[in-house]
């Protein structure tokens, strides 16, 4: 079974030697040049998306509106993507040891933000890449997930690797002879 990557995870392209890509910084934040009204009454939140050669060639690097989808809550409905606050990758040749990042601004109702999928697709020197899948949330909710019933999304991936992480931070900062 394909499992997807979890948010800040690293996919590295075999068709293309050295070229990597991850989802990360899936937090809560307002649009740079303010809301859209089509997305009243919703939560926005943003999403990076970063592609990194370690390779010994540049790429030419595409990655636009259409080839990115984002989806959230349990049953995987569409977020609203802001096209006019997001910042793409167009046409950049990405040379050796060298980054270039994606912003993507969305919304959608605030309890569905527990678990947000982002499926990405570039576009490599004009093919296509194959699509990859980052699971992770937004801790929006983290005061009323904690007092809220089993069986509201707590056993979900996305919480399950948050609760991990969490744990672990708490664990490195509180051992003796850590730093």
């Amino acid at each position: 079974m394909y499992e997807p990557n979890v948010v800040g995870d690293w996919h590295e392209y075999d068709e293309h030697a050295g070229l990597r890509v991850r989802v990360h910084r899936l937090e809560a934040a307002e649009p740079p040049r303010g809301r859209d009204d089509a997305a009243a009454g919703l939560t926005y939140f943003s999403v990076r998306v970063t592609v990194e050669n370690r390779g010994a060639r540049h790429y030419g690097i595409h990655l636009e509106d259409g080839q990115m989808d984002v989806r959230v809550g349990a049953d995987g409905e569409g977020a609203f993507i802001d096209w006019r606050n997001s910042q793409f990758i167009e046409g950049f040749d990405v040379y050796p040891l060298r980054r270039a990042t994606a912003v993507l601004y969305a919304a959608a109702p605030e309890a569905a933000l527990t678990h947000v999928d982002v499926q990405v697709q570039l576009r490599v020197d004009e093919e296509w890449a194959e699509r990859r899948l980052w699971a992770g949330g937004i801790g929006v909710l983290e005061a009323t997930t904690a007092a809220a019933p089993t069986g509201t999304g707590q056993g979900s991936l996305a919480h399950q690797v948050s609760a991990f992480l969490k744990d672990q931070t708490v664990k490195d900062q509180t051992e003796p002879g850590t730093a």
